[in-house]
C-alpha cells in the first residue's frame, strides 16, 4: 500500500494528466498520503481519486492537490506566506508546507483541524499555522499573503480574500455551485484590480459560513 512502486504509479499518472512541475512531482511522491485517511480507507490511497474524512468533507483528488500547487508555483513571485483555506485531512496543507517558506491553514470544523495537527506533528512539518475560523474571513488581521489557496468553492470570489493578496500576490480557487471552475486571480501590483482567469472544470465542497466544535 505504502511501497515505492504504488506512490510512482501515482505519479505517473499525474504526468499523464499534465502536471510537470517537478518538485510538485517528488512532494507528491514522498508524501504519505494514507495518513490522511482513517484506516478503513487508508488501502484506497493511492487511487487518483477524492474520498471522504467525515463532516460531509473529502480528502482532494491527488490530481487537484498537484494541479492547484503546480498552477500557486507557477504564477510567479515569491512564497513565503501562503494562506489556505480549509485544511480539511491536512493533506494538502502538507504539500505546500514542503514548498513555501510558511503556510497559514484555516478551517471551520474543529474536529478536523485536530487530526490534520496531528498528521503534521507525525510528518514534523512546523511551518504552519493553523486556525479554527470561518475561511470566507480568510486571516483578516491586515495580514497580506504572497499567495492564497482555497479547497473550497463559493459562488463567487469572496473580495475578503482578494484584499488579503499582497502586491501581485496569486488566488487559486474553485469557483461556482451546480457547476465549477478552478480559477487564478492575480492582484496587479499593489492596485486594486485583479486579473482573473478560468482554468478548468472542477468539483469541490462549497465554502460554508460559521464553524463547528
Amino acid at each position: 500500500m505504502t511501497s515505492k512502486r504504488t506512490r510512482d504509479r501515482l505519479v505517473q499518472r499525474l504526468i499523464e494528466q499534465g502536471v510537470s512541475h517537478q518538485m510538485v512531482l517528488d512532494i507528491m511522491a514522498n508524501t504519505p498520503r494514507h495518513i490522511f485517511l482513517d484506516e478503513a480507507l487508508s488501502h484506497r490511497a493511492y487511487e487518483d481519486t477524492a474520498l471522504p474524512i467525515g463532516h460531509g468533507q473529502t480528502l482532494s483528488q491527488p490530481y487537484i492537490v498537484a494541479r492547484m500547487t503546480e498552477i500557486l508555483l507557477s504564477a510567479g513571485g515569491k512564497l513565503d506566506e501562503v494562506l489556505e483555506i480549509g485544511t480539511g485531512s491536512g493533506y494538502q496543507t502538507s504539500i505546500l508546507a514542503q514548498l513555501v517558506g510558511h503556510v497559514y491553514s484555516v478551517e471551520r470544523i474543529k474536529p478536523l483541524q485536530d487530526k490534520a495537527r496531528e498528521r503534521l506533528r507525525l510528518l514534523g512539518l512546523r511551518n504552519v499555522t493553523l486556525r479554527h475560523a470561518d475561511g470566507g474571513l480568510g486571516w483578516p488581521e491586515s495580514r497580506q499573503f504572497n499567495a492564497i489557496l482555497s479547497a473550497a468553492a463559493p459562488r463567487d470570489i469572496p473580495d475578503s480574500l482578494k484584499q488579503q493578496l499582497a502586491p501581485d500576490g496569486v488566488l487559486v480557487i474553485p469557483i461556482g455551485a451546480d457547476t465549477q471552475e478552478l480559477t487564478l486571480v492575480v492582484r496587479l501590483g499593489d492596485s486594486d484590480e485583479f486579473k482573473t482567469q478560468r482554468l478548468e472544470p472542477v468539483r469541490f465542497v462549497p465554502l460554508l459560513s460559521g464553524v463547528t466544535r
